[in-house]
Order: C-alpha cells, then structure tokens, then sequence
C-alpha cells in the first residue's frame, strides 16, 4: 500500500486503521503441531534437531516435506527451519529471532494457530526462571504482510449498523436466502436509512437499513433456534461473531444499549409500522425483537477484531486465522451484494460509482471494507459527514482505489497507472526468478527463507546464468551469501554466461569479507574433496593388494 497515502490519513487524524490479507507467502501455514513429542530438561524436540527448551514447542508447516536441490532426497520441514535460525556456535535456535520472523511473515502473537507454541514458551520460561511468576517471552512488536496496523487499533467501540451485515449474513446461513428474503428485499431505498418507508410488496427494502436490520434479528429471534431466550440468543450471536473473527474478543456496552432503548422512537415507530403490515413471521415478541437488535448494535470490538471479519467475508466464508468455513460462499455473495449497493447509508450510490467496492459504515464512526479475494479493511474515524459516514474512512476508500485497481469494475487485463497487489498470484517462473534475484541483490534474507521454505530451487538463474549468489556477491551481502550457502547448499562456484564466478563478482565490486569467506568456503571444499578422495583409495588398496598373484 503506498505510504503516502496512509501518512495522509494519518496525519489527518484518522483514530485507527486496520487491514487483514486473506493470504500471505512464506509462513503463512506455519501451525502448532498437535503431536507431543518428549520433551528433556534442556531441549525440546524438532524434527531430528533439538531446539532450546526456552523457544517452547516443535512447529510444523502444512506441507512437512521440502526438496533439496537434488529434487531426489526430501528434507523434513522442522529440520529446515531448526538449520535456518540455529546458532552455528551453540547449535540452538534464539527464541527472539525465531519470533520475530514470525512476526515479519505476518503472524501474530495471538494467532491460534500458535496457540500451543504461545503456551509451551510460558511454561518452559516459568520452569526455568527462579521467580514464580513467568516473565513475558518476548517484547517485540513487530507488524508486517498479512496483517498491519496504524493508528489506536486497540481501542474498542460499538458495532452500531456494522453488525446489520453479520446478522445477515448469519440469517442467511441459517435459514436460507430463499426464506430470509420472503420479508425482506434486496433494493436500494432511495429514501432516509431510517424512513418509514415500505417496498411496493410491503417488506423492507434491504437488510442494511433500520426496518430490515429489525426484520432480520425478528428472524434470527423467531425462526432461528425459537427454543432460545432472548439472553440465549444473544449469546448465539456473539458467538457467531467471534467464529467469523477468527475467536478475536468481542464486548457488549451496556451504556449505549440503555441509551439507545431509551432514545429509540424512530425504531420503535418502524417495529410498529412493520407490525401493521403484517411484515414479521408469526409468534414474533416486538420487544424482545427491539432489545436483541439494540443488543447487536451495542456490541463492542476494535479494528483488529472487525477486520479478521471483513476477511473472513473476503475469503469465501472462510475465516483465514482459524482456516474453519464459518459463512457459505452463496451467502457471502449476497452479504457483498448488498453491501455494494445499500452499505453506506444515503452515500451507497455515490460510493458505488467512486469505490466500487462493498462497504458498510456505521455512526460509531466505523467502516468495514471487503475486497474479495485480497484482504478485509477496518477504519475507524468517530467525525461523520452529514450522510453519517466516517468522513476520513471514506476518503481512504476513494484514494485506495485512486492507488489501486480494486474498483469492480476497473480493468485488469490492461495495463494502466493503478497497480494491481492480485497480479502475484499468477506469478511465472520468471517472475519468480525475478523476485528470488532481486531478494538477493537487495539482501532481503527473510524474503529468500520464504522462497527456501515455499520449496523453490535456489540455484535457479536468470538469462545470463547469473544466480542469487552471483547478485548477493556484486552487492556485498554476505548475511545472503552464508544463508545460500550453508542453509540452502547452493554451489559456492556457479559461472554466469561471461564465466564469472561469485568471487570474482565480489572482487570487482571490492567486498573483502564476501571474498575472503568465499575463497575460506573453496579451500574446505577442497579439502574435504581430497580427504574423502584419499579414504577411497585407502579402501581400494587392500583389495587390490588380496587380488595381486
């Protein structure tokens, strides 16, 4: 995302700002393994290799098995990633580097999936630490790729109108799109949010103004579990919520709930209107219906919270912490559709034309963005414009699609001054070379881990046979060099199409410490050639010597 652009926002005053990638290269399918493996006084079990027992429990990824450069021998994943971070000297892996690439894959520190990782380093810090109460293990605060973060993302407020799409979604869920839309439509209004106003077949319009909201916790309440209090229901719900952020945590201001009962004669006046047309299904209890969707209004969460739901909607249905299909895709596409068309209040036709993705706002000053297929966005910026949407959100939404193509209807076959972030997806092998050389030439080691890690051949070159080594050599990065080398076993001696070698790279561009380990690297290559060479004739000569007349 274009700095700019956010410093813009920021130095606007924008309170918070956060987004959630629905993917993410390199570590993103990094997981705490289920399996228990024997744990010693000092070290704790990796694979083959032992990791500190301070660093807590053995990891896996999704795929346990990586090629080599050989393609014929496969390498346990755990190995790799032990070799990747040990110390040569003490042969153990340092627990804050280890968490802080982690942390610069885009996994957070309270991402489930290291749940037991989290756990087993609390344990083994308060085992080994003399005070009884366990220091924190680690104080770095790292925040990069699938998830980032600016501004007071912490700070809760209430979900207000942005719950009108999660209850829909969970109605849709439930009791499908062919029930859910017998009492209610599907059409912009064209009239105030909270008009009492009716469609020509006497249903509300959509469910994302207030008579449609209403509607549907009327049938969330009634059809949905009927068997269920009004307290039940609302702990059904909260629930739902927090599947779809992924079991981030979810609050519930009791304030706001009694204010907004207390000063709610418009709602209260759509209830009774819809009530005269006969819109709500039958044994349906009006106040319990207006206290549950007071009740859903006033739940509370943060940008982090809210944005692992946009996500999660931009993932299909499938919440991308957690990995569990909370949503249905057909339900997802129709929350989209109407958060395209109806999510910003009076403001949804222009915001249509302009952003041209869906969005729902909300008076606390919230928006909730979802770019389907690419990432969920959380902004919230308390001044409203008079429509009552986040001034500043807005403005956010209009300059990202002025930055990026993700207008729905923007093109993306050709090319044109807005750049496209889904374009990676269709990366070539080119491309991918591209990406490994200029990672090398730029001394990006955390990015060569995830193309080591992603199983791509580190030996691989470009038109001119020049490989990443070749690159990290000219540059001088010999932090790349000895990752190439010693954790990749690329070649040390590779020749280009000119018959220049590394060394020869680092030598004309006067890298003394790049030349001087490579040319260290040669002579114990060396070496060990000729002892191994001197061992096989050593075993060859005695049967020689027996076959000899």
């Amino acid at each position: 995302m274009k700095a700019s652009i956010l410093r813009e926002v920021v130095m606007q005053g924008a309170r918070m700002l956060k987004f959630v990638r629905v993917g993410a290269n390199g570590l993103r399918k990094l997981y705490s393994t289920n399996k228990k493996r024997a744990a010693i006084p000092t070290s704790t079990r990796l694979g083959k290799a032992n990791l500190n027992a301070a660093s807590g429990a053995a990891v896996k990824l999704e795929h346990p098995q990586i090629r080599t450069r050989d393609q014929d021998q496969a390498t346990n994943a755990e190995d790799v990633l032990f070799d990747m971070f040990k110390n040569e000297e003490t042969g153990l892996v340092s627990v804050a580097e280890f968490l802080a690439a982690l942390r610069i894959t885009g996994l957070r520190k309270n991402d489930p999936r290291l749940q037991e990782l989290t756990d087993n380093l609390k344990k083994e810090h308060a085992k080994n630490n003399d005070r009884t109460k366990a220091i924190s293990h680690e104080t770095q605060k790292l925040d990069r790729e699938q998830f980032r973060s600016i501004g007071d993302t912490s700070i809760p407020f209430t979900l207000q109108s942005c719950s009108k799409p999660l209850t829909y979604a969970i109605a849709l869920e439930r009791l499908g799109n062919e029930v859910v839309h017998q009492y209610v439509g599907q059409e912009p209004s064209g009239r105030n949010f909270n008009e009492l106003v009716l469609d020509y077949n006497k249903k509300p319009h959509n469910p994302m103004i207030n008579a449609g909201a209403i509607l549907i916790c009327s049938l969330l309440k009634t059809l949905v579990k009927p068997e269920m209090g009004l307290a039940e229901k609302f702990d059904f719900t909260m629930n739902c919520f927090k599947r779809l952020a992924g079991g981030e945590n979810l609050g519930f201001n009791n304030a706001v709930f009694l204010s907004e009962r207390e000063a709610a004669d418009r709602n209260y006046a759509l209830g009774f209107y819809m009530r005269e047309h006969k819109c709500y299904p039958e044994k349906t209890n009006l106040q319990e219906v207006m206290d549950f969707y007071f009740q859903c209004c006033a739940m509370e969460a943060n940008c982090e919270t809210m944005s692992i739901m946009a996500a999660t909607l931009a993932n299909g249905g499938i919440c991308p912490i957690t990995e569990e299909k909370v949503l249905k895709p057909d339900s997802v596409r129709d929350v989209l559709s109407l958060m395209h068309s109806c999510g910003m209040y009076d403001y949804s036709g222009q915001f249509a034309f302009k952003v041209g993705i869906p969005a729902k706002s909300g008076v606390s000053g919230s928006l909730l963005v979802v770019i389907p297929n690419v990432m969920g966005i959380c902004t919230w910026s308390p001044p409203l414009d008079p429509l009552g949407n986040s001034c500043r959100g807005v403005q956010f939404c209009e300059e990202l699609v002025r930055e990026f193509n993700f207008h729905r209807y923007d093109n993306l076959k050709h090319a044109t001054n807005k750049r496209d972030p889904r374009r990676h997806k269709y990366e070539t092998k080119g491309l991918s070379i591209v990406n490994l050389l200029f990672s090398a030439a730029s001394g990006d080691v955390t990015a060569m881990r995830r193309h080591r890690l992603s199983g791509m051949d580190m030996t691989l070159s470009d038109y001119d046979g020049r490989t990443a080594l070749h690159l990290a050599a000219s540059e001088g990065h010999l932090d790349c060099i000895e990752f190439l080398i010693e954790h990749c076993g690329v070649p040390h001696d590779p020749k280009d199409r000119w018959g220049k070698r590394p060394v020869d790279e680092a030598e004309t561009f006067g890298h003394v410490q790049v030349v001087e380990y490579l040319n260290n690297y040669a002579l114990v290559r060396k070496t060990e050639l000729e002892n191994k060479q001197n061992e096989c004739i050593d075993e060859v000569k005695p049967e020689t010597a027996v076959q000899s007349p």
